[in-house]
């Protein structure tokens, strides 16, 4: 997993590096009488994924366009002094924060301070700065689309697995509290900046459905699904916290492990066959879904174990609504999916599921 992951950084570093490079070509090219201006825009419009990246050339046109202009009309009130120069930055900075463009900033104001400190033939000099900024945006997203394109859906696909196995590990050796202090700490520490990375990959994945117009039905249902799988793991993981805050400090909470751990075992199991019907790798009509009489059972003890002392003896009860509740997703997440690939029949009926898809997707 870290080489995939290396290797994604990689390819945004050799992006980056062949934006510069056809930047420059474009600049000598146009005869631009420097390439400065394209290759700053260039850095700046690689993006994680081709949707930011074209967003970035639409925001970049407007803001440029409309520095080029702020520039040329200080230029003609107040002319070229020092003061005018910030000021007028001053102003591109307040209208690009207030129309939420804070990334285009650097290089509108490069391309500002470049036509209000020439002379000669202003509206000549204020063009090829923009031409500029035009041919380093086209370089990049032209560089973006073309290598090493970004895969936002199967990003997240990884770091999917990457954090189920890191939390099924920290799971299985909750209870049983097996593994070294020091390394159950880096473990779970690991899991969070995953569980984050995880989020920032949803996200990406999430903007593709606006350029993705053939497709997006489908993109929700994925969508929807992904969003569900972000879900169970993140109560997977409080489960863990709830774990380590409550279940140590029970009175008695050894004559609970076995119990505790075997249900954990078989939620871990359940999300394991869950990732795998997912990916279309287990048999139609299969579910590894616990028994809810286990779940009936411990309820009925805990109950008769909280009755006994409800000051000391609460604590546990915080431990099962959390594994309840990770329960209560998992079964949540492999309805949706049981849903999302049975086939829909008759026309009306198809009708019915995207519609509700399309809702729930907007939730």
């Amino acid at each position: 997993m870290k080489e995939k992951l290396g290797m994604t950084i990689g390819a945004r570093v050799l992006k980056t590096g062949m934006a510069v490079a056809l930047a420059i070509y474009l600049s000598g090219l146009f005869g631009f009488a420097s390439p400065l201006i394209t290759t700053v825009a260039a850095i700046l419009t690689i993006q994680p994924s081709i949707y930011r990246s074209w967003q970035q050339v639409l925001d970049q046109f407007q803001t440029n366009l409309l520095g080029a202009a702020m520039a040329l009309a200080a230029m003609r009130l107040f002319g070229q002094t020092p003061i005018a120069v910030g000021l007028v930055c001053i102003l591109v900075i307040l209208v690009s924060i207030r129309l939420k463009m804070e990334t285009t900033i650097g290089v509108t104001l490069v391309t500002v301070v470049a036509i209000m400190e020439a002379h000669g033939q202003v509206i000549t000099v204020a063009l090829e700065r923009f031409l500029m900024v035009l041919a380093g945006m086209g370089a990049a997203f032209t560089v973006n689309v073309l290598v090493f394109p970004p895969r936002p859906r199967r990003q997240f696909t990884e770091q999917v697995h990457h954090a189920f196995s890191q939390m099924s590990l920290l799971l299985r050796t909750a209870i049983s509290n097996e593994m070294k202090e020091q390394v159950y700490r880096k473990e779970k520490a690991k899991l969070h900046k995953t569980l984050r990375k995880l989020e920032d990959s949803y996200n990406l994945f999430e903007e593709e459905r606006k350029i993705l117009a053939r497709t997006k039905i489908s993109h929700a249902r994925q969508l929807l699904v992904s969003k569900q799988m972000i879900k169970a793991l993140q109560k997977g993981s409080d489960l863990l916290e709830v774990v380590e805050e409550h279940y140590f400090s029970a009175p008695k909470a050894g004559d609970w492990a076995a119990r505790f751990d075997r249900q954990i075992e078989d939620l871990t199991k359940y999300h394991e066959s869950i990732v795998l019907k997912i990916e279309n790798k287990m048999k139609p009509n299969m579910s590894m879904e616990p028994g809810e009489e286990r779940e009936a059972r411990l309820v009925a003890e805990l109950t008769d174990y909280v009755r006994e002392d409800p000051d000391e003896h609460k604590r546990l009860i915080f431990v099962a609504s959390a594994l309840f509740e990770y329960a209560y997703h998992l079964r949540r997440l492999e309805k949706l999916v049981d849903h999302i690939q049975r086939p829909h029949g008759e026309p009306e009926e198809r009708r019915s599921a995207e519609k509700a898809d399309a809702a729930a997707i907007r939730e």
